[in-house]
């Protein structure tokens, strides 16, 4: 069973979440908060496997919710998908680097709002190719500057090679193709690597990648 938090200050909008979810057999939503704070205690509370949050809150905003939960030792089981009214606004890059698994457009489909979930929970793909791509292009086409080149030392060559895909956008079976080994090897390549790196998720390695300079904003 899939555990979900829905946090979002408009009613309206948690209750079209959760009677989407609440339809699904091996999906639970175990609590709603309508502001930051309120879904920060409730995940500690309640542990939810996914935790959707919304970018802009009273009292504290999805970003700053994403911070806590992210710091929170008790809470490294809880992914958060940050949810917002635009594909690529201004807050996501934020979002990721202050924890986030990826992020969700609030006028998606129920069948893609379903599917980003479960891939979710599972801790795999968190970030469509098709947005990480465009994230890339709009977010992090200037270099932030800040930590350039930490802990490369610590991957090996192949772990290298498969996190810069990541950051290109690539599934575990598209690095796979173009490192030309099994989906397995390449999914091993980056869990190996989110563990040195001590990343939460595939879209802290985003962040890593570009940070670090591993991958340049517009290089092949």
């Amino acid at each position: 069973m899939i555990r979900v938090l829905l946090v979002d200050d408009q009613p309206l909008i948690r209750s079209g979440f959760r009677a989407i979810l609440d339809l699904e057999d091996d999906i639970e939503v175990v609590a709603e908060a309508g502001d930051g704070l309120r879904g920060v205690a409730l995940a500690r509370e309640h542990l939810p496997d996914i935790a959707l949050v919304d970018i802009q809150m009273p009292v504290a905003d999805g970003i700053e919710a994403t911070r806590r939960i992210a710091a929170d030792p008790a809470l490294a089981g809880v992914h958060v998908v940050i949810l917002t009214n635009y594909g690529l606004d201004e807050y996501v890059f934020e979002a990721l680097r202050a924890g986030a698994a990826g992020f969700l457009v609030k006028d998606i489909v129920p069948e893609d709002f379903l599917h980003a979930v479960r891939v979710a929970a599972r801790g795999d793909a968190l970030l469509a190719p098709s947005i990480t791509r465009k994230l890339i292009n709009r977010y992090v086409a200037q270099p932030l500057g800040t930590g350039t080149g930490t802990g490369l030392e610590e991957l090996t060559n192949r772990e290298r090679e498969a996190v810069a895909l990541v950051a290109r956008g690539l599934s575990n079976d598209e690095i796979a193709d173009r490192m030309v080994i099994s989906p397995l090897t390449a999914k091993t390549h980056v869990n190996r690597a989110m563990t040195k790196l001590r990343a939460r998720d595939r879209a802290q390695l985003v962040v890593f990648a570009y940070e670090s300079g591993l991958v340049v904003p517009g290089g092949s």
